[in-house]
Parts: structure tokens; C-alpha cells; sequence
């Protein structure tokens, strides 16, 4: 399943208009913000349809999992918006990731839950915010706003002295070799779920940006948060991955890129790809085959070291001042 879709639910007293672009959103937040309602409008539409009240406008089929039969639901959805509520102890499970790597659908989950086992965005994460009154003809309006924003709030560029990437593989290799070049130091934590760690044991002295891949970084992001709230000196930078840094930077190039970076949804079928991290490295491999600039994830061409490439990569990435 590939595209974005606009979703408007409503009945006499509530409305919904959200849009869903990638094959997993998650939705947080406290009680009694709109959340399990939203769910279940879908579920009495999807069992008595206009006699519910309910209306429901999106230009594929909304459906909703719950419980020990989620499986079995699941099996009767194809192309479809799947919404889930809060509870269902399933979605945590690795069946049920492995159920979301293989299915064309889109998932809406509710939960507070960190889900460590699904590659979800940590642009995907969203509150449900509410204007309008309660009383009279005039409805509740809900809204999706992002609870993440990182990269889009605070002042940049950051000056950095220390750089955390998130694995050993090409990218650390690049800021490696950056890092060298202009005097600062560059740390691999060995895996997204480490980086929380390694700041807790950071010098709270030294300016640290952490660079990891945003596509698949949702899981983290709840106590990342919490730690970059008490540690001013930590700033988080979350591209969709590092593949996508190059990609947009120009200097490998592919015909209709902009269209493959910035409306990716019409392009990363979810059926292929768990998160858009693998489409873009999947991009970026080919599109680089047999030539100069052959791209690996595993280990970094040299060529991307050489001055007029490494310059062209890092002036793309506003939000960091890479100057010792």
C-alpha cells in the first residue's frame, strides 16, 4: 500500500480530519483526549454503518483489531486503514510485526506503549488536539498535531563538538571522517537502543548532536525526550536516514528525486518496505550502481570522503554547524 490518505469521521457532536501517509502512525497522549472515541466511530460505522450516525469519508476502507481474534480480522483487511485501540497487548508482539511487514495495509495504533519490535517514524507520533464546543449544533473538531519536534523548534544551527551516530555502518563512517577533518569527535552507539545510555554517561560539558535515522527512531523517542529536557547540551537530529541526507544533497543523482524525497508516500510501498528507511537505501543503491559514487550500507565508498562530496552532504544538513 503506497499514497496518503484524508480521513474525515463525524457524527453529531464530534469531528475528525486527519491525513495518514506511511504504513504505521501512533497515537499518545492522556486520557480523555478523543483517542479510544475515534476507534470506536470507526467500529460502529464498520457495524451498522449510516444507522450508527456515524460518517465516515476516506477513499479506502477503514477497520479496527481488537483482541485474541485480531489475526483472523486482519486476514479479512487489504489496502485498508487498520486503527487500533489501547490494550490490545498484540500489537507489542513480534507475530503482530511480522503480521505489519507482510500486509497492505496502513496501522493506526493507540497505545503508550514504546513498540521496540515496529520500525515506526518519530514524525508518525501524534496527540489529538480539540477546538470547538460541546452543546448545540456546533461540533467538536479533533485534529492530529504532532507530539515530537525535534529539528523543526529549536534555534540552528547547533554547533556541535561531540557526534553520537546511531549504528558503525556507512553513516558513522561518514561523520567519522567529518568529525576528523574539523576537529571533533564522532561516537557510534551501536544501535538505536543504546543511545539513551550512552547520554546518560555523556559529559554534560561538551555540545553533543545526535544523528539517527528518524524513519525508524519512534520507539526511542519518549525517554529521548525526557533526557534532552534535563541535558541542554544534548540536541537531536533525525533525518529520515542517512541515505536520505545524500540523496537530497544531490550528489548522486536520480531522475525525479525531489518527488522520491519529499512524496515518498506515493512512492515506498509498505509491502516492500517496513520503514522508509529501507526504500531510501534501496533508492540510493541503485541509483548509484556502476557508478563513482556506489553506494553500500555496510561500508562507506571513499569516494563520499573526497572534499567536493563530503562539502555538498553536510551543507544540506542545516540544523548542524559542523566548524570546530
Amino acid at each position: 500500500m503506497k499514497g496518503k490518505y484524508h480521513v474525515k469521521l463525524q457524527n453529531g457532536s464530534l469531528r475528525y480530519e486527519f491525513e495518514i501517509k506511511r504504513n504505521i502512525t501512533v497515537l499518545k497522549g492522556d486520557s480523555a483526549t478523543g483517542k479510544t472515541t475515534l476507534v470506536e466511530m470507526i467500529r460502529e460505522y464498520n457495524e451498522q454503518g449510516e444507522d450508527s450516525g456515524v460518517e465516515l469519508y476516506c477513499d479506502v476502507s477503514c477497520r479496527v483489531l481488537s483482541g485474541n481474534l485480531w489475526k483472523e480480522q486482519l486476514a479479512g483487511c487489504d489496502n485498508a486503514l487498520v486503527f487500533i485501540d489501547e490494550g490490545n497487548k498484540f500489537v507489542k508482539s513480534k507475530e503482530f510485526a511480522e503480521a505489519v511487514r507482510f500486509s497492505n495495509n496502513y496501522y493506526i495504533i493507540v497505545t503508550r506503549e514504546n513498540l521496540e519490535t515496529l520500525p515506526f517514524s518519530a514524525d508518525e507520533i501524534y496527540g489529538i488536539r480539540s477546538t470547538g464546543k460541546y452543546g448545540g449544533l456546533t461540533p467538536v473538531y479533533h485534529q492530529f498535531y504532532r507530539i515530537y519536534d525535534f529539528g523543526r523548534s529549536e534555534q540552528y544551527p547547533v554547533k556541535c563538538q561531540t557526534i553520537i551516530t546511531e549504528d558503525s555502518n556507512s553513516g558513522f563512517e561518514f561523520f567519522s571522517d567529518v568529525a576528523d577533518k574539523n576537529g571533533l569527535s564522532c561516537i557510534s552507539a551501536g544501535g538505536k537502543s543504546n543511545i539513551y545510555g550512552l547520554l546518560c554517561e555523556a559529559d554534560n560539558e561538551q555540545n553533543i548532536v545526535v544523528i539517527a535515522d528518524g524513519a525508524a527512531f519512534g520507539a526511542q523517542m519518549t525517554k529521548i525526550e525526557t533526557l534532552v529536557k534535563r541535558m541542554p547540551n544534548v540536541h537531536i537530529y533525525l533525518p529520515e536516514s542517512f541515505e536520505w541526507i545524500i540523496l537530497k544533497s544531490g550528489v548522486v543523482k536520480i531522475p525525479d528525486c525531489d518527488s522520491f524525497i519529499y512524496e515518498t508516500y506515493n512512492h515506498a510501498d509498505s509491502v516492500e518496505y517496513f520503514s522508509w528507511e529501507q526504500f531510501f537505501t534501496a533508492l540510493l543503491v541503485n541509483g548509484s550502481r556502476d557508478s563513482y559514487l556506489q553506494y553500500s550500507k555496510s561500508h562507506l565508498n571513499e569516494n563520499y570522503k573526497t572534499e567536493g562530496v563530503w562539502k555538498k552532504i553536510i551543507e544540506c544538513i542545516e540544523q548542524i554547524n559542523f566548524s570546530s
